[in-house]
This record gives structure tokens, sequence and C-alpha cells, in this order.
């Protein structure tokens, strides 16, 4: 098969580019904004900005401003001290003593005692929070004095100091039901101004600089705003059209750093036809996921292999892939077991499997559904395409309804997420396992690895799940797409990181 034709991928959309032109983006100049502000354009307001009940990718990246948390991660998402280290006094009992006690913008200076509060907060089940499944080995949390923390565990669980990443929060306002959600209250570099519909204001306490959030829910819009001087920056959530002409402008620089965030297609393992390996393989056989990086994501993407990144403590670097092979693919049709009621044939008299392909109505989306369908069409498969808008599509995904569809994971740091999204205990609503995927040997790797006290073992386990994931195709690996960001030329300082976090924020500069 030929490579996919950047300008088939790439014609202008009245709505992105010839927008632009109609918005008249490309003569805009604007007026610079006070030093004294930095404006970022984001798709939606915060949902949630109590750590506690924070669960979307935007509210926990702005929390992480606003509070702090006992440990964070390191370049191979293993566990580092942020406020607090820790001893493993033995397999169910950890100490953690804080480092520092941070003053919380109430003035109050942090203690262990606020450590515990937000804890037990998190494990009170009339709370509410969605933390607490992730927390429930834990048993007791008590303090010490005031500066260490004893956490006593139900169970030995190798993963548990990478689950306290919580932001602290004061007790003495848990205590009175204060509403962080409205007016959070943390121990971070930036604490809270504002929020309304139209901006969340966060201001740096170091140099006293704010950080304002707009939500501006049109990408062409956000990019106009920012060609004009109404925003200063723009990270992620703009399609390729949109990067690529930002990267022509001399106003605005765009920079790229590699990412973890990763896109998959889901299969229906219900259904008569995907529960086959052969149909599955022929699928994975007959996607140039590479031709599609190119011309989708300018070479912004790694081709994935599994859900985890290579460089991850337990990732797999040497995972075979499923390499781009439309003849093997159009074999493996040929051993697909079609019920006569599925039978169809195409214009040539020739037999075609019919599949529908689920996805959301977001454009770059549906763009790299249609090309999902053009290559598949080639080797024998006709794909229909159902876009639909966020909620319904999610709501039919975790109910089974579906028998193609496409999503990613964003930001995942433990492994303990294979037993969430592949464990045949975790199917909705126990858990991801959208696809109903039922594996013996795989829940027996995911149960092991669950029960061992030690990362080496663990590694070792994840690492062959992982090879058994993708020998049987549970789901069909694609990229790990690129962060970046969009900025206006006078800004300056600004890093990425592979999670997508926002914490560049706190070092960017306005000239």
């Amino acid at each position: 098969m030929k490579q996919l034709k950047r300008r088939q991928l790439f014609k202008t959309s009245v709505l992105s580019l010839s927008g632009l032109s109609v918005l008249g983006i490309s003569g805009c100049t604007g007026t610079e904004d006070s030093d004294k502000s930095i404006r970022m354009g984001i798709t939606s307001r915060p949902r949630m900005l109590d750590p506690r009940k924070a669960t979307d990718a935007l509210s926990s990246r702005v929390n992480r401003l606003i509070y702090r948390q006992l440990i964070d991660f390191d370049e191979q998402f293993l566990p580092v001290p942020d406020l607090a280290t820790w001893e493993v006094l033995s397999p169910t009992h950890y100490r953690f003593t804080l480092q520092e006690q941070p003053v919380f913008h109430n003035g109050l200076p942090m203690t262990a005692h606020d450590v515990v509060a937000t804890y037990q907060s998190i494990l009170d089940p009339d709370f509410g929070s969605a933390h607490r499944g992730s927390l429930k080995g834990i048993q007791t949390v008590v303090a010490i004095n005031e500066q260490q923390v004893d956490f006593i565990l139900a169970k030995e669980d190798a993963l548990f100091v990478g689950r306290l990443v919580i932001g602290i929060l004061p007790a003495t306002l848990m205590q009175i039901g204060h509403l962080f959600q409205e007016t959070p209250i943390g121990n971070g570099a930036c604490s809270f101004v504002s929020l309304t519909e139209q901006k969340l204001v966060l201001k740096r306490l170091n140099d006293q600089i704010l950080l304002e959030f707009l939500p501006v829910k049109d990408a062409t819009v956000r990019v106009l705003k920012l060609q004009k001087g109404e925003l200063d920056i723009i990270q992620n959530d703009l399609s390729p059209e949109l990067v690529l002409y930002c990267e022509k402008q001399p106003n605005l620089i765009v920079q790229w750093f590699k990412g973890t965030n990763f896109g998959y297609i889901g299969f229906n393992f219900e259904d008569a036809l995907l529960v086959q390996p052969e149909l599955r393989q022929a699928i994975a056989h007959g996607i140039d996921r590479q031709a599609i990086v190119n011309a989708m994501f300018n070479g912004h993407a790694r081709l994935a292999g599994g859900l985890l990144v290579p460089e991850h403590w337990c990732g797999v670097a040497d995972i075979p892939a499923y390499e781009y092979n439309p003849n093997k693919a159009k074999q493996l049709l040929k051993q697909v077991d079609i019920p006569k009621e599925l039978i169809k044939k195409d214009d040539k008299n020739q037999p075609i499997i019919e599949l529908s392909y689920k996805t959301s109505n977001d454009p770059t989306r549906i763009r790299l559904a249609t090309i999902y369908q053009s290559q598949l069409k080639k080797i024998g498969i006709h794909l229909n395409i159902q876009s639909y808008d966020w909620g319904t599509f999610y709501s039919d995904i975790k109910q089974g309804r579906f028998q193609l569809y496409s999503l990613a994971w964003v930001g995942i740091k433990s492994p303990d997420i294979f037993q969430y999204v592949f464990d045949s205990d975790a199917i909705p609503p126990n858990g991801a396992n959208r696809g109903r995927y039922r594996d013996s040997q795989a829940d027996e790797l995911i149960r092991a690895a669950g029960q061992t006290a030690s990362l080496k073992e663990q590694a070792k386990l994840y690492r062959q799940l992982q090879h058994r994931l993708q020998a049987t195709l549970a789901i069909m690996p694609l990229w790990y797409e690129s962060q970046y960001s969009v900025m206006r030329s006078n800004l300056t300082g600004y890093k990425l990181y592979s999670d997508g976090r926002l914490d560049g924020l706190l070092q960017v500069k306005k000239s």
C-alpha cells in the first residue's frame, strides 16, 4: 500500500484554517497584556478543585499547582519524595516523615495531622471520594508526632507508596466542612484567587504573577485569541492542521515533548466476529500506523506496543509489533468464520466483513476513523463509522454497545492499571474492562503481580502480561501521542512533561 499522502489528510477545513482567514487571524497583532498575568486557553473549566474528588485530567493538573502531595514520580515512574520520605517498617507498616512543613494559604503550617485528616476523609465511604478504591488497603493512618505519619495496611502492597499522590488539605477546614471545590486552600506554589464561568485565576506565590485559565471550547477560536494576544499559551487539544498552522506563524512558538498518552482501538470480545483472533489480527495488520503518525501527527507520536511506555520501570521495549501487511491481513480474513446472516458482498460480488466503529464527534477522531475505514476497505473490511457527542459515546463504551471503538489512557503511572482494564472481574461497573476481555493466563499474571511484595518480581510478571495481552490482541495498541504547547513568542522558560502536567506554568516568564 502506498504511503498516505499528506494532501489527502490535510485538506484545509472551513472550520480550522479558512475560519482563521475569515476571522482575520492572519493579520492580527493585538496588544500585549500586563506582565503580571499569564493566560492559558483550555477546553473547559476544571471540574473539581478538591483533590480528594478530582478525577479528570485538567482538574488533577491544576490541583498540582495548588496543593502539595507526599510523593511524586521520577522519569521511570517510580515514587520519589515530595513532602515526605518513607521507611518500610514491615510489609504492612510504612512511616512517612515530613521533610518540610509548608504553610497553607490560610497561614497555618502543615503538620502530620493534616496528612492523617486528608487520608481519613478519603477513606470515609460517606465522603464519596473516587480515590477510595485505590487506597482501600489502608487499615489505619495515625500521626506519631507533628512530622511523622504511620500507615498500616491490611495486606502487603508493593505499589502502596505510589498511591499517595493526593494533595494535602488543612485539617481545621475539613473539620468544619469547608468547600474546597469552591475555594481551594492548599500549600502549593499557587494560591487560589477566583473562579467564575469565564475563568479560573491562581497566583504564583514566589512572584505574584497571576495564572489565568480561560475556557475556550472551539480550537480555532483558541488559536485566534492566541494570535491576538488574548491568550498567552495553549497546551494540546488542537487539530493537527491548527498545530501546523501555528508552527508557521512568526509570533508563535510550538514546542514538543514525548508523551505517555496511550491511544488504542478496543474490541468487543462478546461479538461473534471479533472474538475470533484472526479478525483482530487482520485489523492490526491492515492499519498502517506509521503512515498515520507521519501524516496526521507530522511524526509527533511513537508507535505503541503496550499500555505503559517502554521507559516505565515495568515497561517493555521489545513487544512484537503487528506490522502493516495487507496481504497477510487478507489471508487471515479467509480464516474468519462468518455466520451466514452476516455475510455481505461488495459491488464486485466479493465477500466482505462489515463492522461498526464508534468514536466521539471530535473532528480529529472522526478523521482518524475515516483513515482506518479507507485502509481496512482494501483488505475486505467495511467499517461503518458512528460518531456521537462525548457523553453518549462514553456511555455506549462502558455499556459494551460497540464492536470497535478508540480511546486513550492519559497519564498512567501505576501498573495496577492492568487489573482495572484487563482482569475478567473488572467488567464495568467493576472496572474498565470495556471490551469484556477474558483470558485465564492474563488473569493469573495480573493476580500474581498484585500479590507479590517485590517490585522486581512485579516488573517481571507485568512484562509477561504485556506480551500476553499483545499476543491475544486484548486491544490494538496505536501510539503514544506527543505533548505540545503553543505560545506567544514573548514567553520563555515553559517546560513540557510527558504526562501533560502543567507544572511549566510555575517557571514560565513573559517579556
